[in-house]
């Protein structure tokens, strides 16, 4: 097999990249969105704030694609680590695809100069074994949940979103499309940091450390992977302080599919209903901002339960689970 790096203009390359995507997801998760052609391609041109993962494909010897591996290494923070993702077509699996390119994203973290190898897999028996077997350890659990927004009941978001304003009265709402305002900037860098509270488990991991720069990378590379960004933001009324918002991005090329990036409140104004009141704001606003949107993904480590209550009230029902490991070389 060769093992060779996927680059964003090879569009036959990430067609081929898609396809082991779908593959493998039609297996083993078939709720999960699976991503095109285009979507890989961006996501190898910009990442998640212009930080863009490796990737590499895997061919057999006809040229036929067998496996896909995209390696994220962190410049912010946690620089001693790398994050890997590999799926393996169906069809070419138990031949050594796999195997392979964990021994490839061990010796690439060695020639990266770091030591500790994290790996993120749906919980499937199999793929439990296959991690335990390359020596890597269970340290988290995490959940996808997905919001049918064509079965929503918005009465019942209206009523939830009435209750958290009256819980909320030392508060307004912001609502902010695209990329924030300068005078936003430095104090949505602190709110950002407020993510660090959320439940890490056994994780060895360090904080997520924030900056205006990081921020406005984040926007460049969600606005250049053609997605449009909402933020709801409540910033206390006495102070101007921003106390908690939600980030929703939707995608241009399937409007139909939006992905929660973020919600999070400042500990000082914890105990307001901030959450709930944020995140239905952001329902009642993508009603009308985006009509064809009918789902929305989130992720949250399964022992996040205050967040999981708010999305459980608001149809999210779960998609998948999926284990961290993490291995140390």
């Amino acid at each position: 097999m060769d093992i060779t790096r996927l680059s964003p203009d090879d569009e036959a390359g990430c067609a081929d990249a898609a396809a082991v995507e779908a593959a493998a997801l039609k297996l083993d998760c078939p709720e999960m969105v699976p991503q095109t052609p285009r979507g890989i391609a961006n996501g190898l041109r910009y990442g998640w704030d212009m930080h863009p993962p490796e990737g590499y494909l895997v061919r057999d010897a006809d040229g036929t694609a067998t496996g896909l591996l995209r390696l994220e290494v962190p410049t912010y923070d946690n620089t001693n680590h790398t994050w890997i993702d590999l799926m393996v077509h169906p069809d070419h699996r138990g031949r050594g695809v796999g195997s392979a390119l964990i021994e490839f994203s061990e010796q690439r973290t060695r020639e990266l100069g770091r030591a500790i190898v994290g790996y993120g897999e749906l919980d499937l028996p199999k793929a439990d074994a296959f991690a335990r077997r390359h020596g890597f350890e269970a340290k988290s659990v995490e959940v996808n949940r997905m919001q049918d927004l064509t079965g929503l009941d918005y009465s019942v978001v209206q009523d939830l979103y009435d209750a958290s304003l009256a819980a909320a009265t030392g508060y307004e709402l912001v609502r902010i499309t695209g990329t924030l305002p300068d005078e936003l900037l430095d104090d949505m860098v602190t709110l950002t940091e407020s993510i660090n509270d959320a439940p890490k488990d056994d994780l060895d991991m360090e904080d997520d450390v924030y900056s205006p720069e990081r921020l406005r990378a984040y926007e460049q590379a969600q606005l250049r992977s053609d997605r449009s960004i909402y933020r709801v933001i409540a910033r206390e009324k006495a102070t101007g302080a921003l106390a908690g918002h939600t980030t929703v991005t939707v995608e241009h090329e399937r409007p139909h599919i939006g992905e929660q990036n973020d919600t999070a409140v400042s500990r000082a104004h914890r105990g307001h209903r901030l959450g709930a009141l944020v995140k239905t704001a952001m329902l009642l606003w993508l009603r009308e901002a985006e009509p064809a949107l009918a789902r929305i993904d989130t992720w949250n480590a399964e022992s996040n339960s205050h967040m999981i209550g708010i999305n459980e009230q608001l149809n999210y029902r779960v998609v998948a689970r999926a284990i961290d490991y993490q291995k140390t070389l």
